[in-house]
């Protein structure tokens, strides 16, 4: 009789540890979606800043030119033009920014850091562990009551 009882409760243990285990996966999958969305809406708004800044900046540096490059003829001082040098480069970036291939080249970089560079990436102390976390939050919490009194 108490064989049988423990064979039941040995295999109603294991269906709960499957539960457990499935429920665990659900929950992961969940959170790896949601912060796969959360980082692909950061990343339209960095490109969407870019190329709204770039409308800015561009009417900027088109009315520079013109006056510039006016300037320079009428006055018959061609260094007048040299400031365009450093403001075509930030107008070409910011091109690359919004409308060109910058993200898939830092990502190509960043895969290429991460398969080769590992070591760089390593955060100090390593990585947190929950016994690091909770001796922090146990620290916090004395100190906390401490100051109350």
């Amino acid at each position: 009789m108490g064989f049988l009882l423990s064979k039941s409760l040995d295999a109603n243990m294991k269906k709960q540890q499957e539960f457990m285990l499935h429920n665990a996966r659900l929950q992961m999958e969940r959170q790896m979606v949601m912060q796969n969305q959360m980082r692909e809406r950061q990343m339209a708004m960095q490109m969407a800043w870019s190329r709204e800044f770039l409308k800015y900046y561009g009417t900027f540096f088109t009315l520079a030119s013109l006056g510039l490059t006016a300037g320079a003829v009428k006055a018959r001082r061609p260094g007048l033009v040299a400031p365009l040098v450093p403001l075509s480069f930030v107008l070409a970036y910011q091109l690359d920014t919004g409308y060109g291939t910058l993200i898939q080249r830092m990502r190509g970089e960043a895969e290429s850091i991460m398969d080769s560079e590992r070591d760089r990436l390593e955060m100090p102390h390593g990585m947190p562990t929950f016994d690091s976390v909770e001796k922090e939050r146990r620290a916090r919490s004395s100190l906390g009551s401490l100051l109350e009194r």
